[in-house]
């Protein structure tokens, strides 16, 4: 059979830094590579918590930085980061040359230090361990995770490269997180960056899928903060879960979706402290034969204002809605959404985005359109109900709507998209809680996926 014929199957696993954060934690994941030789391609974060009273080792990295740069003493925060990756050398009886690395990093942080390239180091000598550990190739994303000086990636950049550095390589362990510009320059990813990093490798080499191992089995359909023991999620959509996610659902950085969504790679979440679970896959289309459940979770994001702005005969106004939409545009003011009536235009903003631009935002809103009222609803939170078929298929939405009403919970605003994904509902900050176990309870288990 000719070398064309033949495809290895390649899975991208990427490891949280729960799952590193020390040497037990080191051994589990070998372990867990060993059962599938699928398994590649490994994408590794920094060190996390060991136990909750614990620091991340990046956090320890951003107080080196902070220290360095006022001009104080770091030596006892760079110790500390020292003594993290000391303990997982000895246990797992390496010869790794870490001593040279912190003196590397020594003398950075004591001339002119640059934050991305210290909060990289994590991710750099976690990585560099794990390798060594595994007997894999390690691959410095330095070399090929590509930003331009401003600090924005190149994807199409990167694809090419990361292709080029990943496909003679049988094994790899990839560093998280970071990349660097042509004068190279480390650029850093926002935080939870590794998950991006896993999908642009998957892309990259045309994976058969991308596993993401943490410390949960799967996306739960609450918050278990909130609901007792939500039900998870076997199959969720790419765009479900950009929803889920952005409304605050975090298991997977925003980011991470699209260069595998492009490819049609799926995703599966994994729980690296319980690999028997199946955990939740993320998908273009469902498999065949699976049900396709009309709701798959609720997730909501507190600290919300609502600005109203009502004219009679707006809706004959040519350019009204444009003309509010520029006056945010030009203030540099993201906003949530923007919902439109006869006489009236609603929109959603951070009330921390808000806050310092209020005054002279409504001065301007006044002079450019002279409303008939302007109001603001201020402390809301916005609960999204997710699901591509629960707009089209089911009377979930009118359910969830009217148990609200039944509880006594105020709705200030209700939108669902054209595009039938969700259904967004604005409730006061301190009925939150109580309006997303009522919504999960509604649903029940006839509309969950399961």
């Amino acid at each position: 059979m000719q070398d064309n014929e033949v495809r290895t199957r390649t899975i991208v696993a990427k490891f949280g830094g729960t799952s590193l954060a020390g040497a037990e934690q080191f051994k589990r994941v070998r372990d867990i590579i060993a059962e599938d030789p699928a398994r590649r391609i490994i994408v590794a974060s920094a060190p996390g918590k060991r136990r909750p009273d614990d620091e991340k080792v990046t956090d320890l990295l951003v107080k080196c930085h902070a220290a360095a740069t006022a001009g104080r003493p770091f030596e006892a925060e760079l110790e500390a980061v020292a003594n993290r990756f000391r303990e997982i050398v000895d246990a797992l009886g390496l010869d790794f040359p870490l001593d040279g690395e912190i003196a590397a990093l020594r003398g950075h942080l004591a001339d002119a230090p640059q934050r991305d390239y210290v909060l990289s180091r994590g991710e750099y000598l976690n990585s560099r361990i794990l390798a060594a550990y595994l007997g894999f190739t390690f691959v410095d994303p330095e070399w090929c995770v590509c930003f331009d000086e401003a600090g924005r990636l190149d994807a199409a950049m990167t694809r090419r490269t990361m292709n080029a550095s990943l496909r003679p390589l049988k094994n790899a362990v990839v560093a998280g997180f970071y990349g660097a510009d042509m004068k190279g320059n480390i650029h850093t990813f926002s935080r939870g960056g590794s998950d991006v990093t896993g999908s642009l490798v998957a892309a990259a080499i045309d994976a058969d899928l991308y596993e993401n191992w943490t410390d949960v089995s799967g996306l739960m359909a609450a918050d278990p903060r909130i609901v007792d023991s939500p039900k998870t999620v076997k199959y969720v959509s790419y765009r479900e879960l950009r929803t889920l996610s952005y409304m605050g659902a975090s298991i997977l950085h925003t980011d991470a979706v699209m260069p595998v969504a492009d490819m049609g790679i799926p995703i599966n979440i994994r729980n690296t402290f319980r690999p028997q679970d199946s955990g939740t896959v993320i998908v273009r289309k469902l498999p065949k034969g699976e049900t396709k459940y009309p709701i798959i979770g609720v997730a909501g994001r507190a600290g919300m204002s609502v600005i109203q702005v009502e004219k009679l005969m707006v809706s004959d106004e040519s350019g009204f809605t444009a003309v509010m939409l520029d006056i945010l545009k030009n203030r540099r003011i993201p906003f949530e959404q923007c919902l439109t009536g006869i006489d009236t235009v609603t929109v959603v903003i951070r009330s921390d985005v808000l806050a310092p631009h209020k005054e002279a935002l409504f001065a301007e809103i006044r002079e450019k359109l002279n409303p008939d009222y302007l109001g603001l609803t201020e402390n809301l939170s916005m609960i999204a109900v997710i699901g591509e078929k629960g707009t089209d298929s089911s009377d979930a939405n009118v359910r969830v709507l009217q148990a609200l009403a039944d509880r006594g919970v105020p709705i200030s605003t209700v939108n669902q998209g054209a595009g039938k994904l969700n259904l967004l509902i604005g409730v006061p900050e301190e009925r939150y809680e109580e309006a997303i176990r009522t919504i999960y309870d509604t649903i029940g288990s006839r509309d969950w996926a399961q």
